[in-house]
């Protein structure tokens, strides 16, 4: 099947009537079947994170004493090229799964995630190979990004608007959790085989690549409705709440993949931890921003995702003002806690915004049928635009992340510290918090639009 072929649409795998909102057929196996896409999922979305983040543990093992000359910098800028990349994959991403069906689209990105885990084991075991080559190279880990984008997407469309925030928050923890689990992996390699075996932790991802691409085809499937409006969606990209929401999971998830990446690093490099301490440190970073994401999802379709949000991004930049002061001070105890403090915030924001964005796109649905456009009709076209826009807004997000490493290269290139970086980080959270709050908070103008006054309301009045 060539990119411009759209998939067959009939066959056992695909599923013709699809209606999560009708609480009949929701009851009568369609919570059944969402839940075991959804498991599949989160699989698949896991090792793809996994392989995104292989860099942010196999920099630990460039070391002198392995052949490598690369200096902080050069590191800093692999993972930069890296996130960069899966930032951009993550619109062509989002858009396969209309085009080819999830399922579909979940075995062929599995299996791809076997090129950059190939491309690692030959770079880490050849010290001597050209910087420009390894960064081409280490740049095809950012396919392992591009996932998160399409399991969105398709998970978005199988539940309903009550559980969203859960299955979401769900889906995106078990996969951003990757984070961690390859940086256990590697703390494992390097506790077990010292530094100089490297090469093992892309070998463990072999086969739980193929493993993961068996499970979707064993247990996915594709739902028929799911088609791609190009319109549509360039209508949505053309609205300022797109924007804006894309500004804030910048802020959120931008912070937790840029700094989940980074965090080993800056041990290593701010604080001279030997690998295996900065290993064994940074895992605990993403493991409490991953499993936290589902809490900020279940908080945000309780109390309002705006209203988490702020307090979020206002919490954010006093733990950045304190990490300036744990660098300048040289106190590494305080700048691990902020750190884990950040990480508890970042993965309560990304669960809190990306429940704030389906709940917009609802609202505007309401807005049609208050306009006289039939309900059915309605609903089908905001969810299919409310899909392709939460895989776009994380391609924007995940751009955060790139930010967040240029920033710790410059700031460690031009001062030796990463205080200068870590004072920009504040500042910019506490724009967001500026934004979500005059926003999605004040009370609506008579110049607000009916979307965005029905999403203060459903932000403000849980």
């Amino acid at each position: 099947m060539t990119p411009g072929q759209r998939a067959p649409r009939t066959g056992k795998s695909w599923i013709s009537r699809w209606d999560p909102e009708d609480e009949g057929f929701w009851n009568d196996g369609g919570r059944r079947v969402a839940r075991r896409n959804l498991w599949a999922s989160i699989a698949s979305e896991h090792i793809g994170f996994s392989v995104w983040s292989l860099w942010s543990v196999l920099v630990l093992f460039m070391t002198p004493d392995n052949g490598f000359t690369t200096t902080p910098e050069q590191k800093f800028l692999l993972l930069s090229v890296v996130t960069l990349v899966g930032a951009i994959l993550r619109v062509p991403y989002t858009l396969a799964v209309p085009a080819f069906g999830g399922r579909n689209w979940t075995i062929i990105s599995s299996l791809t995630l076997i090129v950059p885990t190939a491309a690692a084991l030959f770079l880490i075991s050849n010290p001597q190979t050209p910087f420009w080559v390894f960064l081409v190279l280490a740049a095809t880990a950012g396919v392992g990004g591009g996932n998160f984008s399409s399991s969105m997407a398709n998970i978005n469309s199988y539940f309903p608007e009550r559980e969203k925030g859960w299955a979401l928050g769900l889906n995106a923890g078990g996969g951003n959790i990757g984070v961690a689990t390859v940086q256990l992996v590697g703390l494992g390699v390097i506790a077990l085989f010292t530094t100089s075996s490297g090469y093992l932790v892309p070998l463990f991802y072999a086969p739980l690549i193929l493993l993961s691409a068996w499970w979707a085809a064993r247990s996915m499937n594709n739902l028929v409705h799911v088609r791609n409006d190009v319109a549509a969606q360039m209508s949505a990209v053309r609205d300022r709440h797109f924007w804006i929401m894309s500004l804030l999971y910048v802020g959120t998830f931008g912070s937790f993949i840029g700094t989940g990446f980074a965090f080993g690093l800056l041990l290593q490099s701010q604080f001279g931890l030997a690998p295996v301490q900065a290993a064994g440190i940074a895992v605990l970073g993403p493991v409490i921003g991953s499993l936290i994401r589902p809490v900020g999802g279940r908080m945000a379709d309780s109390l309002g995702g705006a209203r988490v949000t702020l307090w979020v991004f206002l919490a954010m930049a006093a733990c950045a003002a304190v990490l300036v002061l744990a660098v300048q001070a040289a106190q590494l105890a305080l700048f691990i806690g902020a750190f884990a403090v950040m990480f508890v915030l970042t993965g309560l924001g990304n669960g809190s915004t990306y429940k704030m964005i389906p709940s917009l796109y609802a609202a505007r649905a309401e807005d049609a049928i208050a306009a006289g456009e039939p309900r059915e009709q309605a609903l089908a076209r905001t969810k299919r635009v409310a899909s392709s826009v939460l895989g776009l807004i994380g391609a924007v997000g995940a751009l955060g992340g790139v930010g967040v490493n240029v920033g710790f290269r410059e700031s460690f290139a031009a001062t030796g510290t990463t205080a200068p970086a870590f004072v920009a980080f504040g500042l910019f959270y506490l724009v967001c918090a500026t934004v979500t709050w005059t926003v999605y908070l004040r009370r609506p103008s008579r110049a607000t639009t009916p979307a965005a006054a029905a999403a203060s309301v459903e932000s403000t009045n849980r």
